[in-house]
């Protein structure tokens, strides 16, 4: 992998910029009717479900994301971030890193595999 500038690839900067915005219609435009989500154990699919995903899970606790690091290699686009927000943090690192994979078609989001920082 090797680390690229700060510019990211629209879809993801959408995706991100939404988010912190607490912006849930812009987030879902992001992604693929058919995109899938691999959020560390879970397998979310399809537009809808990502949506009901996302109102939970990052809107529902006023998550906010701030990019750390960017990598490209093997077709996708790594985009480390901290995660901050109202949810409950027994048991988890401080800070939380996580990984956000990307995988962009056609200008959209057909898979993001979040996955804990290495």
């Amino acid at each position: 992998m090797k680390i690229i500038s700060p510019t990211l690839p629209k879809p993801i900067e959408k995706y991100l910029r939404s988010v912190n915005a607490g912006a849930l219609d812009d987030f879902a435009t992001s992604f693929a009717d058919d995109a899938r989500v691999k959020d560390l154990e879970r397998e979310i699919r399809g537009l809808d479900a990502i949506k009901e995903w996302a109102r939970r899970d990052i809107f529902g606790v006023n998550a906010r994301l701030d990019a750390l690091r960017v990598t490209e290699g093997n077709g996708r686009t790594v985009v480390t971030v901290k995660i901050d927000g109202t949810f409950d943090r027994t048991g988890l690192p401080d800070p939380l890193l996580m990984d956000h994979a990307f995988t962009l078609v056609d200008g959209r989001i057909t898979e993001l595999k979040v996955t804990f920082t290495a």
